[in-house]
């Protein structure tokens, strides 16, 4: 086992992994920005190493910098968190020249699911089920226009090197095809530099379903159910919870089954997420994200197991703690995530808190590096917490999170929060019945 970790993120994820090392009996090293000296998880950790001033590019996106920070500590290992570097195959290999063990998959792995054609190519070799869309990228507007006809509209056009919902166009019809097609490419080449996009089936009302698995890197893999992280405005996950409401035992038996299998084939190592949309009864791979979700915490709260804890110890080369057999759900679990953003514009609100009161009592977690006096800094994404309820029932669950949403106190910024209270007095949030369209929507008819 390592005897120091060090940390290459921030925020509420670093302090999530600091927890997990203190309770295993391993040092922590945080690594900040001049403009996080004051953040939670330097104050945590064990060790702290300023990397750069406060643009990520000079600092959490520093391999020279985090690397030397790993020298100077003495620490054998990396977890990185999920954004930043955590799928960046280059910092991997980085690591693996310099003798630092990455919590988390092989360089290898990350190649073939950073890049969304190959990710679908290799899905589909494995039996996993996807979208039918183009075989490669789409080139120029003649060949979209064919494929388009192939597979029907409506049609969605997506950048290669995508994310975050840039470079992302929906055709309707044919007459849309030409300016959506010009327009995706040109905002991929502008966010990532790479302007080839590929084209998909747009599907009319389908969820977002996502499959946790876990691999030992050695040949064996479990899936761990799933999570619906269907409201999402700008493709941006608002709410997820666990299991998803509209997933039958027998869906998921049969999906995970087919994940895992292909996990341990490729022999992946670690904590990953297969993104589905669902339609029908059907499941079409999106893509894969090699690393930990923002939304872990309703897996863990329904299946009780700790994810960090579990990546540490398959990356120091122990065995995963658990069988497939093992692995069973209770109960229901809900996660928001509370960002500093003005609604309904969600405009970022960085500014100083005067006043933060986390919830308690039984079934609630609070997961935030946010206090008293605390100075939201304008440089990093908004996320400034996530409360995650579980309740024995999806009933109780959502009465647990309107209690909690109204025991939560933070004074000083504009946050999220007044949102899902809005959300949770919807009859649809009630029954579970929406579509990765229905919040965009609500957003539209309730703030026009």
């Amino acid at each position: 086992m390592f005897d120091k970790i060090l940390i290459a993120n921030r925020g509420e994820i670093a302090l999530r992994v600091v927890r997990a090392c203190r309770e295993m009996g391993i040092a922590s090293v945080a690594v900040h920005s001049t403009a996080d000296s004051d953040a939670m998880h330097v104050r945590m950790a064990d060790e702290s190493v300023c990397i750069g001033p406060p643009p990520s590019s000079e600092s959490y996106l520093n391999v020279a910098a985090i690397v030397a920070a790993c020298e100077i500590t003495g620490a054998q290992a990396i977890h990185p968190g999920y954004g930043f570097l955590s799928e960046n195959a280059n910092f991997v290999q980085a690591l693996e020249d310099h003798g630092i063990t990455f919590i988390g998959p092989r360089a290898e792995h990350i190649r073939i699911m950073g890049d969304k054609i190959t990710a679908k190519d290799t899905a589909k070799s494995l039996g996993i089920p996807v979208v039918p869309g183009s075989a490669g990228g789409v080139h120029d507007f003649d060949e979209a226009r064919r494929v388009a006809a192939e597979i029907g509209y409506p049609v969605i056009i997506k950048a290669t090197a995508g994310g975050g919902g840039r470079g992302m166009k929906v055709a309707l019809t044919e007459e849309e095809l030409e300016i959506a097609f010009r327009t995706a490419r040109s905002e991929a080449k502008a966010a990532f530099g790479n302007d080839e996009v590929y084209m998909e089936k747009y599907l009319q009302k389908p969820r977002h379903i996502e499959i946790q698995v876990f691999g030992d890197g050695k040949g064996r893999a479990v899936y761990l159910g799933e999570r619906d992280c269907s409201l999402q405005r700008r493709h941006q996950k608002v709410f997820e919870e666990a299991p998803g409401p509209c997933i039958t035992p027998e869906q998921r038996e049969r999906i995970g089954s087919v994940v895992s299998k292909a996990m341990a084939e490729l022999k992946y190592a670690g904590a990953g997420t297969i993104e589905f949309l669902f339609e029908d009864g059907e499941f079409y791979f999106i893509e894969m994200n090699t690393r930990l979700q923002v939304e872990h915490p309703v897996t863990e709260a329904i299946y009780g197991v700790d994810l960090v804890r579990e990546q540490i110890r398959v990356a120091a080369g122990l065995p995963m703690e658990f069988h497939q057999k093992d692995l069973k759900i209770r109960g229901a679990a809900i996660e928001v995530r509370i960002n500093a953003e003005k609604v309904p514009n969600f405009s970022p609100c960085p500014g100083t808190i005067t006043q933060y009161h986390a919830p308690g009592g039984l079934g609630v977690r609070i997961d935030s590096a946010i206090y008293d006096g605390y100075r939201i800094p304008p440089y990093y994404d908004s996320l400034i917490g996530k409360l995650i309820v579980h309740g024995r029932d999806r009933e109780e669950a959502l009465a647990r999170l309107s209690r909690a949403l109204g025991e939560l106190i933070v004074d000083g910024v504009d946050t999220t929060v007044p949102l899902f209270h809005a959300l949770l007095a919807e009859p649809d949030i009630q029954n579970g019945d929406y579509s990765i369209h229905w919040l965009e929507k609500w957003l539209a008819r309730t703030y026009k």
